[in-house]
Protein backbone atom coordinates (compact mmCIF):
# COMPACT_ATOMS: atom_id res chain seq x y z
CA UNK A 1 0.00 0.00 0.00
CA UNK A 2 1.39 3.39 -1.00
CA UNK A 3 0.08 6.88 -0.27
CA UNK A 4 1.37 10.43 -0.55
CA UNK A 5 0.76 13.76 1.14
CA UNK A 6 1.17 17.19 -0.42
CA UNK A 7 1.34 20.30 1.73
CA UNK A 8 -1.56 22.65 0.95
CA UNK A 9 -0.38 25.60 3.04
CA UNK A 10 -0.77 26.33 6.74
CA UNK A 11 -1.38 23.00 8.47
CA UNK A 12 -3.32 21.43 5.58
CA UNK A 13 -2.29 18.43 3.52
CA UNK A 14 -3.90 16.63 0.61
CA UNK A 15 -3.53 12.91 1.05
CA UNK A 16 -3.70 10.72 -2.04
CA UNK A 17 -4.22 6.98 -2.13
CA UNK A 18 -2.54 4.78 -4.70
CA UNK A 19 -5.80 4.66 -6.69
CA UNK A 20 -5.90 8.47 -6.95
CA UNK A 21 -8.53 9.21 -4.29
CA UNK A 22 -7.87 12.28 -2.16
CA UNK A 23 -8.66 13.56 1.31
CA UNK A 24 -7.95 16.98 2.78
CA UNK A 25 -6.52 16.86 6.30
CA UNK A 26 -6.06 20.06 8.30
CA UNK A 27 -4.74 21.08 11.70
CA UNK A 28 -6.33 23.31 14.34
CA UNK A 29 -6.44 27.08 13.86
CA UNK A 30 -4.02 27.60 16.77
CA UNK A 31 -1.51 25.53 14.80
CA UNK A 32 -2.03 27.32 11.49
CA UNK A 33 -5.00 25.26 10.30
CA UNK A 34 -8.10 26.63 8.61
CA UNK A 35 -10.65 23.92 9.53
CA UNK A 36 -10.70 22.66 5.94
CA UNK A 37 -10.83 18.98 6.88
CA UNK A 38 -10.54 16.52 9.72
CA UNK A 39 -7.50 16.63 11.96
CA UNK A 40 -4.89 13.88 11.54
CA UNK A 41 -5.95 12.06 14.72
CA UNK A 42 -9.62 12.33 13.74
CA UNK A 43 -8.66 10.74 10.45
CA UNK A 44 -7.22 7.77 12.36
CA UNK A 45 -10.52 7.32 14.21
CA UNK A 46 -12.52 7.68 10.99
CA UNK A 47 -10.34 5.05 9.33
CA UNK A 48 -10.83 2.66 12.23
CA UNK A 49 -14.58 3.26 12.17
CA UNK A 50 -14.78 2.64 8.43
CA UNK A 51 -12.69 -0.52 8.77
CA UNK A 52 -14.90 -1.90 11.54
CA UNK A 53 -18.13 -0.91 9.79
CA UNK A 54 -17.01 -2.61 6.59
CA UNK A 55 -16.23 -5.80 8.51
CA UNK A 56 -19.46 -5.80 10.52
CA UNK A 57 -21.63 -5.19 7.46
CA UNK A 58 -19.80 -7.86 5.46
CA UNK A 59 -20.20 -10.42 8.24
CA UNK A 60 -23.91 -9.65 8.68
CA UNK A 61 -24.56 -9.74 4.94
CA UNK A 62 -22.83 -13.14 4.70
CA UNK A 63 -25.32 -14.27 7.33
CA UNK A 64 -28.03 -13.15 4.91
CA UNK A 65 -29.10 -10.21 7.07
CA UNK A 66 -30.71 -7.26 5.34
CA UNK A 67 -29.11 -4.03 6.58
CA UNK A 68 -30.79 -0.72 5.82
CA UNK A 69 -28.45 1.62 7.73
CA UNK A 70 -25.29 1.62 9.80
CA UNK A 71 -23.91 4.49 11.84
CA UNK A 72 -20.92 4.36 14.11
CA UNK A 73 -20.20 6.92 16.81
CA UNK A 74 -16.70 7.06 18.25
CA UNK A 75 -15.51 8.97 21.29
CA UNK A 76 -11.95 8.96 22.55
CA UNK A 77 -9.54 10.17 25.18
CA UNK A 78 -5.91 10.95 24.46
CA UNK A 79 -2.92 10.97 26.80
CA UNK A 80 -2.03 14.34 28.34
CA UNK A 81 1.68 13.92 27.62
CA UNK A 82 3.41 13.56 24.25
CA UNK A 83 3.07 11.38 22.34
CA UNK A 84 -0.66 12.04 22.86
CA UNK A 85 -1.78 8.54 21.93
CA UNK A 86 -5.36 7.39 22.30
CA UNK A 87 -5.84 5.78 25.72
CA UNK A 88 -9.58 5.12 25.60
CA UNK A 89 -11.81 4.64 22.55
CA UNK A 90 -15.52 3.95 22.75
CA UNK A 91 -17.24 2.65 19.63
CA UNK A 92 -21.03 2.61 19.39
CA UNK A 93 -22.77 0.97 16.43
CA UNK A 94 -26.34 1.86 15.44
CA UNK A 95 -27.49 -0.75 12.96
CA UNK A 96 -30.86 -0.86 11.25
CA UNK A 97 -32.22 -3.85 9.43
CA UNK A 98 -34.75 -6.60 9.29
CA UNK A 99 -34.74 -9.49 11.77
CA UNK A 100 -31.38 -8.60 13.33
CA UNK A 101 -30.48 -10.49 16.49
CA UNK A 102 -28.29 -9.01 19.21
CA UNK A 103 -26.07 -12.10 19.33
CA UNK A 104 -25.36 -11.85 15.58
CA UNK A 105 -24.47 -8.16 15.76
CA UNK A 106 -22.29 -8.69 18.82
CA UNK A 107 -20.49 -11.59 17.10
CA UNK A 108 -19.83 -9.48 13.99
CA UNK A 109 -18.43 -6.61 16.09
CA UNK A 110 -16.21 -8.98 18.10
CA UNK A 111 -14.86 -10.64 14.95
CA UNK A 112 -13.99 -7.25 13.51
CA UNK A 113 -12.38 -6.02 16.73
CA UNK A 114 -10.43 -9.18 17.49
CA UNK A 115 -9.59 -10.66 14.09
CA UNK A 116 -10.24 -8.56 10.98
CA UNK A 117 -9.90 -4.80 11.54
CA UNK A 118 -6.19 -3.99 11.40
CA UNK A 119 -6.80 -0.37 12.40
CA UNK A 120 -8.71 -1.32 15.55
CA UNK A 121 -6.16 -3.94 16.51
CA UNK A 122 -3.28 -1.45 16.07
CA UNK A 123 -5.01 1.29 18.07
CA UNK A 124 -5.81 -1.30 20.72
CA UNK A 125 -2.08 -1.50 21.49
CA UNK A 126 -2.29 1.85 23.32
CA UNK A 127 -6.01 2.33 23.95
CA UNK A 128 -8.66 0.38 25.74
CA UNK A 129 -11.36 -0.02 23.10
CA UNK A 130 -14.92 -0.80 24.12
CA UNK A 131 -17.85 -1.57 21.82
CA UNK A 132 -21.57 -1.11 22.27
CA UNK A 133 -24.43 -1.34 19.83
CA UNK A 134 -28.10 -0.81 19.31
CA UNK A 135 -30.40 -2.33 16.76
CA UNK A 136 -33.12 -0.32 15.09
CA UNK A 137 -35.82 -1.81 12.91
Amino acid sequence: MNTSLTWAGGAAFVGESENGRTILIDGPPEGGGRNLGPRPMETLLLGMGACMSYDVLSILKKSRKEISDCRIEISSIRADEHPRVFTDIRVHFIISGTDLKAAQVERAINLSAEKYCSASIMLGKTAEITHTFEIRE
